[in-house]
Formats: C-alpha cells, sequence, structure tokens
C-alpha cells in the first residue's frame, strides 16, 4: 500500500510516498481502508521536528492524525461499515489503510460524505475538548474564538452556538460573513479592528493562534475567567495577576465525544466545511497550502472513492 512517510524532519520536500505492507490488526483492532485524512497544522508541526513524542521515535513515520475509512476484511460483524477516528500518536492516517483500536471508531454521519467525514475527529475534538473539557464554557456565557473561520475554528463557532453561549470571533475581511453564519453573533475584522476594543467579560478565550494574539486576550477576560490554548500554556503567572485562569491542552481520542459530535452533525446542528482536497500522492502540497494560505475550514486528502457495499 501507498503511506506518506518521513524519514527525516524538515521541509515538505522530507514527505516522501513509500511503498509499504498492509497493516495485520492486531486482536482488538480493525483494518480500516482509508476513504479520507484530514490535514492539519500538527501535521507540518511534526514533520518539521516539533513535537517532542514524535521526534523521539525511530524514522520513518507515516503522518495524518484523523482519517475516514471503510472497515476492512478484518472487522468483525459487529463493527460499523464507514468509520471515523481520532488516531493516537502511533498511527498514521496519510495511507491507504490503517489498522487501529476498534474503540476509536465511530460511525460516519450518515449525511457526510467520507471526504466530509475525514475533516471531522481532529478539528472538531480539538475544539469540544478546548470549549467544554478545559474551558466549561456553558448556556449564557459569552466565549472569544480566535480564528473563527478555520480547521479547529469553525467547529469551535458552531459547537459554542449551539450549546447557548454569545459568541465572538475574530476573522479577516473575507470570513466575516463565513463565520457569522455559522453562529458568531460578533465577529471582529482583525486586520480593520483591535479584537479588545470590541469584547469585554468574556467567560472563555478558546485561543488558536498565540503570540501578540494570546497576549492581547488576557484583557478581554472578565474575573475568573479562562484563557484556554492549542499552542502551549499560556503565563500562569500572568493570569494569577489579573485573576483568570489559563490552560493549554492537545486533543486526545475520546469516542464518546466524537459520537456526540457524529449526533449534531446528523441532526443538522453542526457541518465540516471542506475548502479544498488533495491526493495521497499530493501530501506535501497539501500541508504547503494549509501552512501558508491559512484556507477557511479544512483540507482533505481524498484517498479512496469506492463506493460501500
Amino acid at each position: 500500500m501507498k503511506a506518506a512517510r518521513i524519514h527525516a524532519f524538515g521541509g515538505p520536500e522530507v514527505l516522501q510516498i513509500d511503498e509499504i505492507d498492509v497493516p495485520s490488526p492486531k486482536t482488538g483492532e480493525v483494518l480500516v481502508r482509508v476513504s479520507a485524512a484530514g490535514v492539519n497544522p500538527v501535521d507540518y508541526k511534526i514533520r518539521q521536528g516539533g513535537y517532542p513524542k514524535i521526534a523521539g521515535k525511530d524514522l520513518p513515520v507515516t503522518l495524518g492524525r484523523d482519517v475516514c475509512g471503510i472497515v476492512g476484511e478484518a472487522g468483525d460483524a459487529g463493527s460499523p461499515r464507514a468509520v471515523m477516528a481520532l488516531l493516537d500518536w502511533t498511527l498514521g492516517g496519510y495511507a491507504e489503510y490503517v489498522a487501529l483500536p476498534r474503540a476509536l471508531c465511530v460511525p460516519k454521519p450518515s449525511n457526510l460524505t467520507l471526504v466530509e467525514a475525514g475533516a471531522v475527529p481532529l478539528a472538531a475534538l480539538t475544539a469540544w475538548q478546548g470549549l467544554f473539557q478545559v474551558g466549561a464554557l456553558a448556556a449564557g456565557q459569552r466565549v472569544l474564538i480566535h480564528a473563527g473561520s478555520g480547521g479547529v475554528g469553525h467547529f469551535a463557532v458552531q459547537f459554542a452556538a449551539q450549546c447557548g453561549a454569545q459568541v465572538l470571533s475574530t476573522a479577516s475581511d473575507a470570513n466575516v460573513e463565513f463565520v457569522r453564519k455559522l453562529g458568531a453573533a460578533t465577529v471582529i475584522d482583525y486586520q480593520k479592528q483591535r479584537f479588545e476594543t470590541v469584547a469585554a467579560d468574556v467567560d472563555v478565550v478558546l485561543d488558536l493562534v498565540g503570540g501578540e494574539t494570546r497576549d492581547r486576550s488576557w484583557q478581554v477576560l472578565r474575573k475568573g475567567g479562562i484563557l484556554v490554548s492549542t499552542l502551549g500554556q499560556p503565563d500562569e503567572r500572568e493570569a494569577a495577576k489579573r485573576g483568570v485562569r489559563a490552560k493549554g491542552y492537545m486533543a486526545t481520542p475520546n469516542t464518546a465525544q466524537l459520537a456526540e459530535i457524529g449526533s449534531l452533525i446528523e441532526r443538522g446542528k453542526v457541518r465540516p466545511v471542506v475548502t479544498r482536497t488533495f491526493s495521497l500522492d499530493e501530501a506535501a502540497a497539501a500541508q504547503t497550502y494549509l501552512q501558508q494560505e491559512h484556507p477557511r475550514g479544512k483540507t482533505v486528502l481524498s484517498i479512496w472513492n469506492g463506493e460501500l457495499t
């Protein structure tokens, strides 16, 4: 089978397509023929050597953290036929097949294509866990979501709106209307206006940007509020000085949460937006596109387009 792997850390040129053996499922695992794999910022950060969990492993490594696909012959009769999953750090989704624990698999929402479902697991769980598991966002609270048009952000805006929170979000001019339609009550064009002149008394800030944006976010939080970041641990001394909390986190597989997200999608409450697809052979180009263009919604590798049987 084909797999997109790195044999060294570096730029897009280190990502190459290899022919390797189809994995053999172990006890408790299923073999999934991968239809689609999400392309996420963590993928190119891993490729660059930015994650100790991967940087300390023997290479080569197959990239990709989430997939949608079809359970193959190794799956038992009770397995859902089309599944999506967030993989753990030892697995790679940029491949034609992946063997993964059955416990990680969640049925594909019936109203999504295989490619659309491939866009869901990592980005949606990152948004869900940041808002609800870490941020404890509840109905009636105010949340500021930075980069609301991106892969994680466009899920976060929808989730927060669905839970009854008052959603504020930053976006570029080209994406203001897109984020508003996702459910944000207030969309701040960060190219024209500083968000701290609009946002105030916020209960939760979901930081998907880091840097100066995160540093400026402290002042919009109410006392007791929380700054939640996907980009490392925010300054806890600054948080204490301001009477707020701070927490960095990374998404982890959680099938109960992913199933709940799937239910929201099936009920038409939430929907992934796939902006562009690439083939497996174009994995390096897909990462470059994501890293340089910062597109709205999700970028996905379309790997196998066979019909369900």
